[in-house]
C-alpha cells in the first residue's frame, strides 16, 4: 500500500507545506497521522512496522506515474496495488480525516482491508 501525502517531498515543498500548515493554509490528514511538528511519530512507526501488508508513504512528486495519474487531486489517500498490477484508492481523504490524527485509527483501517 502507498500512503500519498498532499505535499511535495522536495526541500522547497516540505518548507512550503510546513509553513502553510503553521499558518493554517495547508492541511494533509495523512501528515497529521504520521508526523508531529518536526518528525515521524513514534506511535506511527510502531504501527506501520506491524501492519499485515507493506506500507510506504510518498509525496506527490515521488509517486510512480500510474499512481500519480490515479490520485490526481484526491490526495491525501491510500492506494493499493491490485493483483492485475493496477492501482486503486482504498482509503480516501474523508476516511483519513476521520482518523483525527491518530495512528491507531489508520492502522485499523488498513488492517480491515487485508
Amino acid at each position: 500500500m502507498i500512503g500519498v501525502y498532499d505535499a511535495n517531498g522536495s526541500v522547497p515543498g516540505e518548507i512550503a507545506y510546513w509553513v502553510g500548515a503553521r499558518l493554517g493554509s495547508r492541511h494533509c490528514a495523512l501528515c497529521e497521522i504520521t508526523h508531529g511538528t518536526f518528525r515521524e511519530k513514534a506511535e506511527w512507526r510502531s504501527y506501520s512496522s506491524n501492519l499485515p501488508v507493506p506500507f510506504q508513504a510518498l509525496h506527490l512528486d515521488e509517486l510512480p506515474p500510474a499512481v500519480s495519474s490515479l490520485v490526481g487531486s484526491e490526495a491525501p489517500c491510500v492506494v493499493a496495488e491490485r493483483s492485475d498490477g493496477g492501482y486503486e484508492i482504498v482509503i480516501d481523504r474523508d476516511q483519513l480525516e476521520s482518523c483525527d490524527g491518530q495512528p491507531a485509527r489508520l492502522a485499523e483501517l488498513i488492517e480491515a482491508l487485508t
